[in-house]
């Protein structure tokens, strides 16, 4: 909302202070104060089961309703449970990838998923709270659209070494594959100068997060990065661009690879690295933003999901991770996305038209809350692959419906 504000837990204080005033507690204390009852939740320690009831509130859902006071619901305890990811902590379903089944979430059963429900939910706090006092104004959040990149494959076929290249003209023999590794045709996916030129001519500084596993795997399909064609390119994108890590799917299964990888591509890019996002979002809580934390990473772009688009924390804004298991919020700041292509396509099984009606209302849902839009595209879709046909183009048209410049919050 933009004011100041501080705490205290002395009720004398509180009746005594002239301002405007927030009682938080189970009962007023004073007659011209905004009393918000509270839910048991914030005054708890531990995981337990929550007993959640929805119920309709602008045009979306809230939940852990009161029966008294100056707004309907304890917005604090709600706004906490979702941010914190506390139905994360409790027993869950995995998916095939052992992640946090999207099925689990309130938000996905109860209909919400698609909205910033928190943003929303602040906004109305701010309404009311201007009605009962009429001298209190707020400073809206200015809306933002952050544009991030994963280079999971930085080409289809160039630069995998004979073995895999053989392998993969086995499997798939193709004339287009012979044309590019002989010279005759660009790779499908080396789209970077056509990336460069539309970033210029929209004046837009995206984040692209590089895949730089030492070892190929069944999910890390990278090209390695001791290959000087990755040195060249990382580096190309480190001078023009913010450039952060892709941890590989193997960091999962062994910790230490994370430094390792992160090391590797500060020595690709002559800077430090700082922020991440996980590859194929595979990340638990609370040990995948322990494990970022304790790396040195400090903005993370995890937040969503890998197998729906829709908004995982409820948010459209930056937060800070709050370690449930050990009741500390972190320095580690999580920047939510909401719209990843790879999600429209191969999970939701959309056409590139259909996905850009779902980015445009995506990208107002932010704008109508003045909360930050962040998405994910990967280079593969940009490119000329027949099977991603289309995309290219409604991605040059979602380009123009950003505001301009573009860039990532970093306050």
């Amino acid at each position: 909302m933009g004011t100041d504000y501080r705490f205290t837990i002395d009720s004398e204080e509180f009746r005594k202070y002239p301002g405007i005033k927030i009682n938080y507690s189970n009962r007023p204390i004073s007659p011209d104060e905004f009393w918000i009852k509270n839910h048991s939740l914030l005054f708890d320690f531990g995981i337990n089961e929550q007993e959640i009831d929805s119920f309709s509130f602008e045009n979306s859902k809230a939940f852990f309703k009161v029966d008294d006071g100056h707004f309907p619901f304890d917005i604090f305890a709600a706004s906490f449970y979702l941010l914190s990811r506390f139905e994360e902590y409790l027993p869950h379903t995995k998916d095939m990838y052992g992640r946090f089944g999207h099925q689990n979430s309130l938000a996905f059963k109860e209909g919400f998923l698609h909205q910033p429900v928190i943003n929303i939910w602040a906004n109305a706090l701010a309404l009311t709270i201007e009605n009962k006092f009429p001298e209190f104004k707020t400073q809206s959040s200015k809306f933002k659209t952050v544009l991030t990149y994963d280079i999971d494959m930085a080409f289809s076929y160039k630069h995998k070494g004979f073995i895999r290249s053989l392998g993969g003209f086995i499997k798939a023999p193709t004339l287009n594959r012979i044309a590019v590794l002989l010279g005759f045709k660009k790779d499908p996916f080396d789209v970077y100068a056509w990336m460069d030129e539309l970033h210029k001519k929209n004046s837009l500084q995206p984040i692209y997060f590089f895949l730089v596993a030492e070892k190929n795997g069944p999910y890390d399909k990278n090209i390695l990065p001791h290959k000087n064609i990755m040195w060249k390119l990382i580096k190309h994108h480190a001078k023009k661009y913010n450039v952060g890590i892709h941890p590989s799917w193997q960091t999962g299964d062994r910790k230490k690879l994370l430094s390792m990888e992160i090391e590797q591509l500060e020595d690709m890019t002559d800077k430090t690295i700082d922020s991440s996002r996980q590859h194929y979002i595979r990340f638990n809580l609370p040990e995948g933003y322990k494990a970022i934390l304790e790396a040195g990473i400090k903005n993370d772009y995890s937040m969503g999901y890998g197998s729906i688009n829709g908004f995982r924390a409820s948010v459209a804004a930056p937060f800070y991770w709050y370690n449930l298991e050990t009741e500390q919020q972190t320095l580690l700041r999580i920047q939510p996305f909401c719209f990843m292509d790879a999600n429209a396509f191969y999970e939701q099984h959309q056409t590139p038209s259909s996905s850009l009606d779902e980015i445009k209302y995506y990208l107002n849902a932010c704008k109508e809350v003045d909360g930050t839009f962040i998405c994910i595209w990967h280079n593969n879709f940009l490119g000329t692959a027949k099977e991603f046909k289309g995309w290219r183009e409604i991605y040059e048209q979602f380009i123009t419906l950003l505001p301009q410049p573009a860039s990532p919050d970093y306050a």
